[in-house]
């Protein structure tokens, strides 16, 4: 199957609206970018996929001159790797494992590579989800699960964090093996546990509800659509995390989940992570 990219470029004070209404696509499976082409100046906005243009066509409308092109066969994975490098995010030392040197004393460090699972730590949700659990009193996340736990690398830099058993669950089980690989490769395999789940819906996360912790890092529309299932499995007083959601979008998001109690926000670019509590 044929990989191919779409890309134009629009003025700062578009940039935002662009990836607002482009980013559906991603439930799709399409990867939505989007890079600065000079400082203050004009924004670069990329899709890329694979097959069928049709969607991908039918989202850019009126966008200012969109240019196709067919990408070569190559290794994308290993592209990525390659072009994957370490950074700090909280407490955390994000890195490929072929950069494993050079991390700042004190940090936790957290082995992802680029692969088939969402969740390498580079987008803003993830480094969000990663600030906000660092905030978090330990004696308060004990029994913790990741919705949506795509890579793993919030499951499993929650049992880094803190030494403590994880769940995660995620509904593509590539994802899911992809996620313990990436457990064991971090020396905490035995501490997470990573299912096949349709949101909590799973034998082994609903064994373990209520829960003190979860974190659910997805899009906007399996937040709203899974609201009652996740308030549904919080103890008292538990603590959610969510992310996958834009500036304008965190409104809409509270009133699905308008019997918790709203404790903080961490903002990234145009997205958001929030914090809030059951009673």
């Amino acid at each position: 199957m044929s990989s191919w990219k779409a890309s134009f470029v629009v003025p700062a004070i578009e940039r935002l609206p662009w990836e607002e209404a482009l980013e559906h696509l991603n439930e799709d499976g399409f990867v939505v970018t989007s890079r600065e082409v000079s400082r203050d100046g004009p924004w670069r906005i990329e899709i890329f996929g694979e097959g069928a243009r049709q969607k991908v066509e039918a989202a850019l409308g009126d966008a200012p001159d969109p240019h196709w092109e067919e990408l070569p066969d190559a290794d994308w994975v290993a592209e990525n790797q390659r072009s994957f490098r370490p950074f700090e995010v909280g407490p955390f030392w994000v890195h490929p494992s072929h950069v494993a040197d050079g991390m700042p004393a004190g940090l936790v460090p957290l082995r992802i590579d680029a692969g088939l699972a969402f969740g390498t730590g580079t987008h803003a949700t993830t480094r969000g989800c990663l600030k906000m659990l660092a905030t978090l009193d330990p004696r308060e996340t004990a029994n913790a699960v990741d919705v949506g736990s795509g890579s793993g690398i919030l499951a499993i830099a929650m049992a880094k964090l803190w030494q403590r058993p994880v769940l995660g669950g995620d509904n593509d089980a590539e994802t899911v093996a992809v996620a313990r690989e990436n457990a064991e490769l971090n020396g905490v395999g035995d501490l997470c546990r990573f299912v096949h789940a349709a949101g909590l819906l799973a034998a082994e996360l609903e064994e373990r509800a209520p829960f003190n912790l979860v974190v659910a890092n997805i899009l906007a529309g399996p937040l709203t659509h899974l609201s009652v299932q996740i308030s549904a499995a919080l103890a008292p007083g538990g603590v959610l995390v969510l992310s996958g959601l834009l500036h304008n979008q965190e409104n809409m998001i509270l009133s699905f989940y308008h019997r918790l109690r709203f404790v903080a926000r961490h903002r990234d670019g145009p997205w958001s992570a929030l914090v809030l509590e059951a009673p």
